[in-house]
C-alpha cells in the first residue's frame, strides 16, 4: 500500500469521524437553539455514537462481501446526507435524526481499516494501521478545533455544512483514486450478520472489546464533557478557544504513531498495559481543571496517548487473528468502542451537572480503571491472545 493511499484513507477516517464528534464544542449553542437543556445536551453526540452502533452491526459486514472502494464512496455520500440534514434542522428531532444517520455510514471508517489491513504485507500491517487509524483521533479532536472556529464565524449549521461538502467530496476521490479491490468474494448478507454473533464468543475478540468499551468510555467522558466547565467560570472560553483544546489531544495522538509498529514488533501486550496505566493517571492531571490549565492539557495529551496507542494495538490483534473476516472482526469489536463513547458522551454532562468537574473526572478515571482490570483479567492473565508472531 502506498503513501498516497494511506494517506487518503486516513483522511476519509478523520473527516467520516468528525461528523459524529463536531457537536462537542457546541453543545451549549446547539441545545440552546434547538431547546435542549444543558444537562441533556450530551445526547446530540451520543445519538450519532448510538447510529454508529446500528452501522456497525449492519453495515459494517458488507466490506467482506461488496467491493470496498465502492462502499468508501456510497457511505461517504450517506454520511454527508445525514450531516447536511442536522445542519438545516429546524428542531431538535430533525437534528438526533441527522446525526443519527450519519453516525450509522460514518462506519466508512471501520472499512477503510479493513482496506488497509487486506492492502497491507503482514510485516507493515501495524504500521499502515496506525498512519489510518491516526485518522480517526485527528478526526475526533480536529473537530473540535475546526468546529469550535467555524461556530463562531457561521454558528454550529455551519460546521455541520462543511462536514457534508468535504464527505461528499471524498467520496468522490475515493472512487476515482484508490486501487481496485481484487479479493475473490462470496456469502451472502444473512450468514455473514448471524455469524458476527460467533465473534463474542472468542476470547481474544471479547477481551479486545470489553478493554475498548471502558478506553472509549474514558475518552468520551473527557471530550463530550470538557466544553461545559471550561465554558463556565473560572475560565469562561468562548467555543474557537474551547476547540483548540484538541490541539493538546492532537499531540498525544501522533505521539503514538509509532503504536502500530511497537504491535509488528510483537509489544502490543505489553504496551497496552503500560498505556492504560497511563491513562488511569491522566485524570489525576484533568481532574485539576478548576485550577490549571496547563495540568489539564498535560493530562489531555496522556490520555490520547494511552488510547490511541490502546486502539491500534487492539485492531493489530484482530485483524491477525481473523484474517479473512477483517471487516466483521473490526465491525464487531467496534461495537464496544460506540457503547463505550456513547456512555461516556451521555453521563459526563450529567455528573458535571450533579457534581461539577470532580465528579465528571471521576467518572472518567473509573472507565480507565476498568480498562485497566480488564486487560489484567483477560490479555495479560493469557486469555484472549492471540499465539501468533504478531503477538
Amino acid at each position: 500500500m502506498g503513501r498516497g493511499t494511506r494517506l487518503l484513507l486516513a483522511v476519509v477516517c478523520g473527516v467520516a469521524v468528525a461528523g459524529v464528534y463536531a457537536g462537542q464544542p457546541v453543545l451549549g449553542p446547539m441545545g440552546d437553539d434547538l431547546g435542549v437543556a444543558r444537562n441533556a445536551a450530551g445526547w446530540f453526540v451520543a445519538a450519532g455514537q448510538l447510529g454508529y452502533l446500528a452501522g456497525l452491526v449492519l453495515l459494517v459486514p458488507l466490506g467482506d462481501l461488496l467491493d470496498r472502494r465502492r462502499l468508501l464512496a456510497v457511505h461517504l455520500g450517506l454520511e454527508a446526507a445525514g450531516l447536511a440534514l442536522t445542519a438545516a434542522a429546524p428542531a431538535a428531532w430533525v437534528a438526533f435524526a441527522g446525526l443519527a444517520a450519519a453516525g450509522s455510514f460514518a462506519v466508512v471508517v471501520q472499512t477503510a481499516v479493513a482496506y488497509a489491513a487486506e492492502l497491507s504485507p503482514a510485516g507493515e500491517r501495524g504500521r499502515n494501521l496506525g498512519v489510518v487509524t491516526s485518522g480517526v483521533v485527528v478526526g475526533i479532536l480536529g473537530a473540535r478545533i475546526a468546529t469550535g472556529a467555524l461556530a463562531d464565524l457561521w454558528g454550529w449549521r455551519g460546521s455541520y455544512l462543511t462536514l457534508a461538502v468535504l464527505a461528499a467530496a471524498l467520496g468522490a476521490l475515493s472512487l476515482a483514486v484508490l486501487p481496485a479491490d481484487e479479493r475473490v468474494r462470496t456469502g451472502r448478507y444473512g450468514p455473514l450478520l448471524r455469524s458476527l454473533a460467533g465473534l463474542f464468543t472468542q476470547p481474544v475478540f471479547l477481551g479486545r472489546g470489553l478493554i475498548a468499551f471502558f478506553l472509549f468510555a474514558s475518552f468520551g467522558t473527557l471530550w463530550s464533557g470538557l466544553a461545559l466547565p471550561l465554558a463556565a467560570a473560572p475560565w469562561h472560553l468562548g467555543e474557537t478557544a474551547i476547540g483548540l483544546f484538541g490541539l493538546a489531544g492532537l499531540a498525544g495522538a501522533l505521539g503514538a504513531a509509532r503504536a502500530g509498529r511497537w504491535a509488528d514488533a510483537g509489544h502490543a501486550r505489553r504496551v497496552a498495559g503500560l498505556a492504560l496505566v497511563l491513562l488511569v493517571c491522566s485524570w489525576a492531571a484533568t481532574g485539576q481543571l478548576g485550577r490549571s490549565l496547563p495540568l489539564l492539557v498535560l493530562g489531555v495529551v496522556v490520555l490520547d496517548f494511552a488510547v490511541q496507542v490502546v486502539h491500534v494495538g487492539n485492531q493489530h490483534v484482530l485483524t491477525a487473528a481473523f484474517p479473512g473476516r477483517t471487516s466483521s472482526a473490526i465491525g464487531g469489536y467496534m461495537v464496544f468502542y460506540s457503547l463505550g463513547s456513547a456512555l461516556g458522551a451521555a453521563t459526563t454532562t450529567a455528573s458535571f451537572e450533579a457534581a461539577g468537574w470532580l465528579g465528571s473526572a471521576l467518572l472518567g478515571a473509573a472507565f480507565a480503571l476498568g480498562a485497566l482490570v480488564t486487560w489484567a483479567a483477560t490479555v495479560h492473565s493469557g486469555r484472549g491472545v492471540v499465539r501468533a508472531p504478531t503477538q
